[in-house]
């Protein structure tokens, strides 16, 4: 049972993720032109295009994105209650999709700056259309601590200072 409930979750994680680059990417301007986009674009796009007849963009937010991220992780949420035993409770299911939804965003962000930072150091280049969509979704939280602590001896403390910040953040979360 616990190996069928590690799996849903795992999927559900990487469904959300995809609907969480959805919303994401519009507010970052990054290029769905590239294949994660359009990878992005034709996974999301039969929750998404329907709801976008009822919810126009507003802005840089696509509003049919955030509900369908918001409605997506509701279902696994529910579903994932439900598997593991926990019975099917409205209010359960909704505050625990969010507080799930927050603790995913943080450990996406956590994974794309470590990742980015990985290729900043070690990889040629700027890491073809994954690297820039990476660059578009971490520099708007790199470049205000890059700031306030400037590079050391060409050294750029940002991606770590961050990663210790989300973290923490991850653990307020956990324990409230």
């Amino acid at each position: 049972m616990m190996a069928l409930f590690f799996i849903l979750n795992a999927l559900f994680t990487l469904v959300v993720i995809a609907f969480l680059l959805r919303v994401l990417m519009p507010m970052v301007r990054a290029d769905f032109r590239n294949p994660l986009g359009q990878a992005v674009l034709r996974f999301t796009n039969p929750v998404v295009m329907p709801l976008r007849k009822l919810l126009p963009p507003a802005g840089k937010v696509d509003l049919a994105a955030l509900v369908a991220l918001l409605l997506v992780q509701l279902v696994g949420t529910a579903l994932l209650r439900l598997v593991g035993g926990g019975g099917f409770n409205a209010g359960a299911v909704i505050v625990g999709g969010l507080r799930d939804l927050l603790q995913t965003i943080l450990q996406f962000y956590v994974f794309a700056i470590l990742i980015y930072a990985l290729m900043s150091w070690f990889g040629p280049g700027n890491g073809g259309p994954a690297g820039r969509v990476l660059a578009r979704l971490c520099e708007p939280l790199l470049e205000p601590v890059r700031r306030v602590i400037p590079p050391i001896a060409g050294l750029d403390l940002s991606a770590m200072l961050v990663l210790i910040a989300l973290q923490a953040l991850r653990i307020l979360l956990q324990s409230g």
